[in-house]
């Protein structure tokens, strides 16, 4: 599933440049995530970059609504990413 950033974001900009799928944009409040570019860092990282460099508690989470196996994690890393692969 990809993640989502909720109103406790204090807009501090840790998470946009760490963002491997270039996924994070600042929101018109807050930064958002466009899920069709967020991987979970799958393919780069063991685990969400944005999660860990976030200063504030359960400010990135997993979107509820946009669930994805690994699989299709993985599948949509490789179409983000295809020359990695060569």
């Amino acid at each position: 599933m990809a993640l989502l950033i909720t109103s406790k974001c204090i807009n501090c900009d840790m998470c946009e440049p760490e963002c491997p799928n270039q996924a994070i944009a600042r929101g018109e409040k807050v930064y958002q995530i466009d899920s069709t570019r967020c991987t979970e860092c799958v393919g780069h990282y063991d685990a969400p970059t944005c999660q860990k460099v976030c200063p504030i508690d359960n400010t990135v989470i997993f979107d509820p609504h946009r669930r994805e196996s690994s699989e299709q994690l993985w599948d949509k890393f490789v179409l983000l990413h295809p020359s990695v692969l060569l």
